[in-house]
This record gives C-alpha cells, structure tokens and sequence, in this order.
C-alpha cells in the first residue's frame, strides 16, 4: 500500500505488525449530512483489508442532526484515530487556474475565509472559470465525474474542505499526501473518488436505487471487492447492511476503503489541486 508525496513512501510502513487501521468516507454537504455520511472502518493486514464497521455519520460520538455538528463528530473522529489512513469522497483543491501562487496549505487554511459560504464559492469559481466548469489535472487523469465546483458537487467541496480539512490542517492534527509528507503518529487523509475506482476496476454501472436490478449491480461490485480480497468481519449483517443502502452511500464507503487499503505507487507530486488516489 503505498502513498505519493514529495518523497514517497508506503502507508504501511509504520503500522506495528503490518496492521493499519482503515476507514472509507462518504462524504456530504447536504443539509442532512448525518444520514448521507457513510463510513466504512477495517484493518489491513498482509494485504487484505478486513471491514469490520459500516454506519451512518449519525451514530458517531457527539453526532447529531445538524451539519456543523455533524462534521466536528467527524472531526473528532479522525482525530481520535492516530493510526489510520481516511479516504474521503470530496474534492480537497481546485484547479490550479483558480489558485494561482498559493501553496495548497495557505489555501486550505484560508478557504473559509475567502469563501463565505458554498454559493459564493462557487460563482467565484464560474468567474475564474470565465463561466466554464474546470477540472483538476488529477480530475482528468482519473476520470471523476464533475468539476470541483460542479451544480452536484459544489457543497460537498465547500464544506468538505471548510469545514473538515481546514480545521484539522490548522492545528496540525492530520497529514494531507501527496500535498503534505505523511509522517507516522497522526492520521492521514487521502482524496478518493469511488466513480475513478470503479472504472479502474471495469465496473462502473448504475447501482444506486430501490430496484431489484440496482441491488443486483451493488452485489457484484461487493462481490468484485471480495475476489480481490476484501473480507468482512461479520459477513452477513455487514454485507446485508451495505446492499440495503438504495442510495449507495454505504458502498462508496466501502469501496473507498478498499482503494485506500491496494494504493499502488504514484509519481512524486506536491500540488496546489489535490490528487485522486484509485
């Protein structure tokens, strides 16, 4: 399992015994962010990642209806786990035509502040983009779905990045790669896209939704993941939980756990935009 930085390195290297803790998020920006939050929490060892949790943002410590209350348990969450290695869903940069000479720290840190809310985020962003919608080089190169600033996903970046990375790189609790060198003792945070994994895996199909043929695609995605070496803790009611979840907010969690837990090697790179890990 390995991690691109300004020097490289494996994510797995300082784990004791070859264990390290795991967890895929789902993010969201939405209103109700409590329900559509999923995490997918395992262990990694030789190899295999073990899932041995998958819940709503819900029924995190300290957790509630509200947002904001919402990501500070999410906050704290992370911050409770030194050991581990988060894989999250929301885009943690911009295109680089949109940040010009800022180094990626000094732009996360000042994000809320140049951007007092998501609608004026993302009119800023249109303007910069002279109304086009840009994308990231990591955003092409991975193939995901939307601009950083996309109608669909322009709350997920701004909250995502405002209120979960900002605060945490602030007060130096966690490690951002390849943006940031990941050093043992504090967790570290990783940009996944669960579109980019799937298609890297040849199994990018429509599974979101109530039908019995929307259930049938999450189960041969779950059943892909298997074959690769993904294992469940308490097989049935972990498996049951995720291919109930019609909104598929549980699979993504669990498939950004497992493209957190098989990284392999990346180029050298430290960059204002961010950086898709597959």
């Amino acid at each position: 399992m390995q991690v691109a930085g300004k020097t490289g390195g494996s994510l797995a290297r300082h784990a004791p015994d070859n264990i390290r803790r795991v967890h895929g998020v789902d993010f969201s920006g939405a209103k109700d962010a409590c329900k559509r939050i999923w995490i997918a929490s395992g262990e990694v060892r030789d190899g295999r990642l073990e899932i041995q949790e998958c819940f709503a943002a819900q029924y995190l410590p300290g957790s509630g209806r509200d947002r904001e209350q919402c990501l500070r348990a999410l906050r704290d969450f992370i911050e409770r786990h030194n050991a581990s290695v988060f894989g999250i869903d929301f885009p943690f940069g911009l295109p680089r035509e949109l940040v010009k000479n800022v180094k990626w720290e000094r732009f996360v840190r000042s994000f809320a502040g140049a951007y007092p809310d998501p609608e004026t985020f993302r009119e800023a962003c249109l303007r910069g983009g002279e109304g086009a919608e840009l994308k990231r080089i990591t955003d092409i190169e991975s193939q995901s779905p939307f601009s950083p600033y996309n109608l669909r996903l322009y709350r997920q970046t701004y909250y995502g990045i405002a209120q979960v990375l900002a605060p945490l790189v602030r007060r130096g609790l966690v490690r951002v790669p390849p943006m940031q060198k990941a050093t043992p003792g504090k967790p570290w945070i990783l940009e996944v896209c669960p579109a980019s994994t799937l298609k890297r895996l040849g199994l990018y199909v429509s599974y979101k939704g109530r039908t019995a043929k929307k259930r049938a695609a999450r189960a041969k995605i779950l059943k892909r993941l298997e074959k690769l070496g993904m294992t469940y803790k308490k097989a049935e009611p972990l498996r049951s939980s995720v291919l109930s979840n019609a909104s598929g907010d549980a699979l993504d969690s669990v498939i950004i756990a497992f493209a957190v837990s098989r990284l392999l090697r990346k180029p050298d790179q430290c960059t204002i935009e961010g950086y898709i890990y597959t």
